[in-house]
């Protein structure tokens, strides 16, 4: 079922792109950025390294221009995707789980039941409203498979693996920490044992202040007796080495899977 929703995602994203590259090649060549001088903006064309100031009476170019801008912007934003979808398409698995199988086994059933949460117990988990971070909503820009709203990138892809692989987890659910509450991205339910697992991915890590505050939220944990690699997940990335789509789906097979 999640496999064919993927996949038809996959098909809708080749047709939006598709129509978008030919959108652009009825665009003028080159770039345009605006930029403001004496609280007026200006507008500018640039094409193989020349620069060229657009005057008012070719308002007509200057919106073409920035169509076309936007258009790249947004073409560049679905080929991201569709990188992500293909990830998971080159990836997933057809074949049934053993431990799937085990566990509809007549006999295994009764002698394993005591150590599993009833799938009723865990839908009931999953789709209970929550106590959600309250801090900066119109960061949350990116819509997620699930349906979530997240607040970067990498936080989608997160999402995604953990949602095409059927593990019940809450977006930025609060937890209390002693007299502090944190917003840990994802609290995840191990889908047999029912244990608690937190995520953390720290995307901005080559930014001093940042990193302080990375620091202060891992001791916290800490202190609390929540621990890296134990019960709590953490992923890290800089602006030259993002979050690897191969790390992500190997860190949800070790823990969930």
């Amino acid at each position: 079922m999640l496999y064919d929703t993927i996949l038809t995602k996959s098909t809708e994203l080749d047709t939006k792109i598709h129509s978008l590259k030919k959108q652009l090649t009825h665009l003028p060549p080159g770039d345009f950025f605006c930029s403001r001088n004496s609280g007026r903006y200006k507008w500018f064309h640039t094409d193989h390294g020349k620069q060229t100031y657009i005057p008012k009476k070719d308002h007509l170019l200057a919106e073409q221009m920035a169509l076309k801008k936007y258009l790249t912007l947004q073409l560049q934003e679905l080929e991201r995707e569709k990188q992500a979808i293909d990830f998971y398409l080159r990836h997933h698995d057809t074949s049934p789980s053993p431990s799937g199988q085990l566990l509809k086994h007549p006999e295994y059933q009764k002698l394993l039941e005591p150590y599993f949460l009833s799938s009723d117990e865990i839908a009931v988990w999953a789709n209970t409203a929550y106590p959600k971070n309250p801090l900066y909503p119109e960061h949350l820009i990116h819509k997620t498979i699930s349906g979530n709203l997240v607040r970067s990138k990498s936080e989608t892809l997160i999402d995604m693996v953990l949602y095409q692989n059927k593990i019940p987890f809450r977006y930025e659910c609060a937890l209390q920490l002693g007299e502090i509450t944190i917003y840990p991205d994802f609290t995840i339910m191990h889908p047999i044992t029912g244990k608690l697992f937190y995520w953390e991915h720290f995307g901005r890590m080559d930014e001093p202040e940042y990193l302080q505050k990375t620091q202060f939220k891992l001791n916290s944990y800490i202190h609390h007796g929540i621990i890296p690699s134990v019960q709590l997940i953490t992923t890290f990335e800089t602006k030259n080495h993002p979050l690897d789509p191969e790390l992500v789906e190997s860190l949800v097979k070790h823990y969930f899977l």
